[in-house]
C-alpha cells in the first residue's frame, strides 16, 4: 500500500509540475525574483562576451562578483565597469583547463572573498573546424574548458553551499548542447556533456534533499559575440549578448532550471523528438545551419 501511495503522490505531481511550468512565465518577473543581494557570486570568463555582461548584471542585482578569466586585462576592465558602478568585484586570472590552478584559486577566493554561493560557468572556446581538422590539443582543451572545468569549479564551492543550504550553480551551454551541427563536432559534444552535467547534478541534489540549492542550464542560440565572430545563420539572426545575459539573470532569480534563448527554440527542441534522423538533417540544410560557420573566424588565444 506505501508503494501505490507513494506512485500516486508523484504521479500528482508531475501534473502539477507541468501546470506550474505552463502558468508561471505568465507572471511578471517582478512578482516571482529572489533577492540575492550581498551574495557572492562567481563568473568564469568574465573578462567580455556574456561573462562581462552577467558579472554586471549580478553586480546590478547586489552581488559581490568574482571575475574570473584567464585574460588578466580584459577581466580587470570588468571589475573597472562593476565599480564605476558602486558594486564591489574581484578580478584572478585562472586557467580554467587547469585543474589544479582551478582548486588553488578556489581557496584564495574564500579566503580573500569569501564562500560563493552563486556560481556561473560561462567561459567557453570554440575551435569552428571539422573534426579531422581539429588538432588533438584542440579538442582536449574544448573538453577541458567547456565542461570539464565545471567539474573542478563544483567540487570547489558545492561543499559551502551544501553546509549553508543555499546556493546557485549555473551552466552556460547552447543550443548545441542539444543539437548536433557540422563544424562543430568537438564543441556541441562538450556542450551536449554540459547539459548533462546539470540535469544530472540538478537530480543529485534533489535526490540528496538539497532543497536550497538551484541550478539552472542557459542553452542560447547564435550569439553575436566574438567567440563566434563571422558566424551567420540564413534565416534565424544571431541574438544580442544583452539579451542572453539579461534572460539568464532572470532565470536566476526566478530558480529557472532551463532558460532556452529564444524561447520559441524549446518547441523547435520537441518537434526534433519526434523527427526522423533524416528528417532533421534535411531540416538544417533547410535553415542554412550548414552554411553558418563558412565565414567563421577563430578567436586570438587570451593570456594577458
Amino acid at each position: 500500500m506505501g508503494a501505490f501511495t507513494d506512485v500516486a503522490y508523484n504521479v500528482v505531481m508531475i501534473f502539477y509540475f507541468i501546470i506550474k511550468a505552463v502558468v508561471v512565465p505568465w507572471i511578471p518577473i517582478k512578482y516571482r525574483s529572489k533577492d540575492i543581494s550581498g551574495q557572492i557570486a562567481l563568473v568564469t570568463g568574465a573578462g567580455g562576451g556574456i561573462g562581462r555582461l552577467l558579472a554586471i548584471g549580478l553586480s546590478n542585482e547586489g552581488c559581490k562578483v568574482v571575475c574570473w578569466d584567464v585574460a588578466k586585462q580584459a577581466n580587470e576592465e570588468t571589475v573597472r565597469l562593476i565599480h564605476m558602478s558602486k558594486g564591489q568585484a574581484f578580478a584572478y586570472q585562472v586557467d580554467l583547463s587547469k585543474r589544479e590552478e582551478v582548486y588553488q584559486m578556489a581557496q584564495r577566493v574564500k579566503r580573500e572573498v569569501g564562500k560563493v554561493s552563486i556560481l556561473v560557468n560561462n567561459a567557453g572556446v570554440v575551435s569552428g573546424k571539422v573534426l579531422l581538422d581539429c588538432s588533438d590539443e584542440q579538442i582536449q582543451r574544448t573538453f577541458d574548458v567547456n565542461v570539464l572545468a565545471h567539474f573542478w569549479t563544483v567540487k570547489s564551492f558545492l561543499p559551502d553551499m551544501i553546509m549553508q543550504d543555499m546556493g546557485h550553480i549555473v551552466t552556460v551551454a547552447s543550443l548545441a548542447g542539444l543539437t548536433g551541427s557540422d563544424r562543430l563536432v568537438d564543441y556541441c559534444s562538450s556542450k551536449f556533456a554540459a547539459v548533462g552535467f546539470d540535469e544530472s547534478l540538478r537530480t543529485e541534489l534533489a535526490i540528496d534533499g538539497r532543497k536550497g540549492i538551484k541550478t539552472t542550464v542557459v542553452c542560447p542560440y547564435l550569439v553575436n559575440t566574438p567567440l563566434f565572430a563571422g558566424a551567420k545563420s540564413k534565416f534565424l539572426p544571431a541574438l544580442e549578448p544583452e539579451d542572453v545575459a539579461q534572460a539568464a539573470i532572470n532565470s536566476i532569480l526566478t530558480d529557472e532550471e532551463m532558460c532556452v534563448v529564444p524561447r520559441y527554440i524549446s518547441c523547435l527542441m520537441i518537434l526534433k523528438r519526434f523527427l526522423p534522423v533524416k528528417a532533421q538533417i534535411a531540416s538544417h540544410r533547410a535553415l542554412g545551419l550548414g552554411e553558418m560557420m563558412n565565414n567563421f573566424e577563430v578567436a586570438k588565444p587570451k593570456h594577458n
